[in-house]
């Protein structure tokens, strides 16, 4: 009774949480979906005469160093910051899935191989190791997603291989592979299966940190165009306003990457809770 009455603060205030990020990701969703489109102004307009105005009801962000309205340009930027993420979490998941289930299906050279292989590209920092594929390329979207997954799959493949080696010894396993079944069919019809969930909690997981990559990127000046609205980009050039004591074109931006991502993060230890209830319990406790 006593462990009962102890868990329901908890799970109250887990609820709570849960809830509002998924306020707050559908909030993001319908802005970047609807706002666009519906918005009588453009984006990109300059207009010199109402330059670094403060936040009003005209223009609740305020405005640029250029005269553009700061939240349309906030939620361009967001756009583009999900987008790239997105994207990018997505082809580094299929990347590290794929990666991780082969090396733990095949086991011996192959893993010892692969593995060594992500411990090798693990050592060199993220962003290091972006900065490097980016400055291969022009600025743009595509080589931001590029560099974001070929920087972010190695823990996917972790994970992934850490299930599929636990999968391996399964009952079910030992009864495909008496009953004929080839290596392939069996990751496919049985070990890929199990390692779903996993796959795609790290997905999840990985949407704000690829947000964040690409904004470091974009505020390093090696990410997206600098005319492009992205939400690193808009930071970067509210930089020289900031000294100034215009404190809006900075404000804004970084609240747009910080409280999405956090949301995100919300919702992703809520479904990270729902496949482990073991952690669960522990956390209610």
């Amino acid at each position: 009774m006593a462990d009962t009455a102890l868990a329901l603060p908890g799970r109250n205030r887990r609820r709570v949480r849960v809830t509002a990020s998924a306020v707050i990701v559908a909030a993001v969703l319908l802005a970047v979906l609807l706002v666009p489109p519906l918005a009588q102004l453009d984006q990109q307009a300059v207009d010199l005469s109402n330059k670094l105005r403060p936040p009003s009801w005209a223009h609740p962000f305020g405005t640029d160093d250029v005269g553009r309205d700061l939240l349309l340009r906030c939620v361009y930027g967001l756009r583009v910051s999900l987008l790239v993420g997105l994207v990018a979490a997505l082809t580094a998941t299929v990347v590290g899935t794929a990666v991780g289930a082969l090396a733990a299906a095949f086991g011996g050279w192959t893993d010892r191989v692969v593995m060594r292989l992500v411990d090798t590209f693990s050592s060199v920092p993220h962003l290091l190791l972006g900065i490097f594929i980016v400055a291969m390329f022009r600025p743009g979207v595509w080589p931001v997603i590029v560099s974001v997954a070929l920087t972010h799959w190695l823990s996917t493949a972790r994970i992934v291989r850490s299930e599929v080696l636990s999968l391996r010894s399964r009952p079910f396993v030992d009864a495909a592979v008496s009953g004929g079944a080839s290596r392939f069919r069996v990751i496919a019809r049985h070990l890929l299966p199990g390692v779903l969930p996993q796959a795609g909690l790290a997905a999840v997981l990985m949407v704000p940190h690829a947000m964040w990559h690409e904004s470091a990127l974009s505020f390093l000046g090696l990410g997206l165009p600098a005319h492009q609205a992205s939400l690193g980009n808009l930071v970067q050039s509210a930089r020289g306003s900031l000294l100034a004591g215009d404190w809006w074109p900075t404000l804004f931006p970084g609240l747009f990457l910080i409280i999405p991502t956090l949301a995100l993060a919300g919702l992703a230890g809520a479904w990270r809770d729902r496949i482990n209830p073991r952690r669960k319990s522990e956390l209610m406790l």
